[in-house]
């Protein structure tokens, strides 16, 4: 069989990570698989900020436009898909690039993941009613499980639903729950990881110019079409870009302050993304944009 070759490319939003891969596949003959939790979304295009379908051209993605806002993901399904990826790229002599903002998935096909229950509409329900405020929804899962909660934010609403999920399902805490399954890794192999690293003013710049991109782009009139087809119960109907332009359409906020809150709430999560990936890969190559594209495109092969 053909030398199959991964890599996984990762960095805080708007850090350039998506040109970059796209660059790196067309070289090294490889597929990209998106580590970003809204890419995956079809019909959300501008708050994503994923590649069009132009740039897109000449490089099969996986992970964008996969399924529709109101359609359920979680990380189990994400290592299905990665499993599936790897297999067609072997099959077709691909190599593999995964790349994006949410390094929690790459952590998870590292280190493992425990095997989770189906979740009962019941206990869904009871998780709905606490996360209508994220806060109250934050302190019951603390007062449950301090030390576990310590690494989910209160504005993290996807963990939260699901360890809310988890807790109504089982009647065990997290910490309980993960000592009695614990996870197996999906990879097993070293991967190699290569992160875009980015001064913090330079980020910011490039937070604030891309979204005014995103709002001249029709960022205001996308986030409209999603509430009305989907409503705003979906996960995604949360995330930033998309919280702030409901607000508002609620008339909370005028136009430019929805512009500062999206650029405010994007720069917070780069600096989580960074503590983040900083605090679960301490192995990886990290070099501002333009040093590591000379290093990585003038590789002759992907992981050399």
């Amino acid at each position: 069989m053909r030398d199959f070759q991964q890599i996984a490319l990762i960095g805080p939003t708007a850090s350039g990570k998506s040109s970059l891969a796209i660059e790196l596949a067309e070289q090294s003959n490889a597929y990209i698989l998106s580590l970003d939790s809204l890419a995956i979304y079809k019909e959300i295009n501008i708050a994503s900020a994923k590649p069009s379908i132009e740039e897109r051209q000449g490089v099969k993605h996986f992970g964008v436009d996969l399924i529709f806002p109101d359609e359920a993901f979680d990380v189990t399904t994400f290592v299905q898909l990665y499993n599936s990826v790897k297999e067609e790229a072997i099959k077709e002599e691909k190599n593999l690039i995964i790349v994006g903002g949410t390094s929690f998935y790459l952590n998870i096909l590292i280190n493992g993941i425990s095997k989770l229950p189906i979740i009962s509409k019941k206990a869904k329900q009871k998780s709905n009613n606490l996360l209508e405020n994220l806060e109250e929804a934050h302190k019951f899962l603390h007062n449950l499980d301090k030390e576990y909660l310590k690494s989910i934010t209160i504005h993290d609403s996807y963990r939260l639903e699901k360890m809310l999920n988890l807790y109504f399902e089982t009647n065990m805490t997290p910490s309980e729950y993960f000592r009695a399954n614990p996870p197996k890794s999906t990879i097993g192999d070293k991967l190699p990881i290569y992160e875009i690293t980015v001064d913090k003013e330079i980020l910011r710049k490039r937070i604030t110019r891309r979204t005014s991109q995103m709002l001249k782009a029709g960022l205001i009139d996308e986030v409209f079409y999603l509430e009305k087809n989907y409503t705003r119960r979906p996960n995604p109907m949360r995330s930033i870009g998309i919280k702030e332009v409901l607000s508002y359409l609620d008339g909370q906020y005028t136009k430019f302050e929805m512009k500062t809150k999206i650029i405010t709430h994007t720069t917070q999560l780069a600096k989580r993304q960074r503590t983040f990936n900083n605090s679960k890969f301490t192995d990886k190559v990290s070099l501002p944009l333009e040093e590591l594209s000379k290093l990585l495109l003038r590789k002759k092969r992907l992981c050399s």
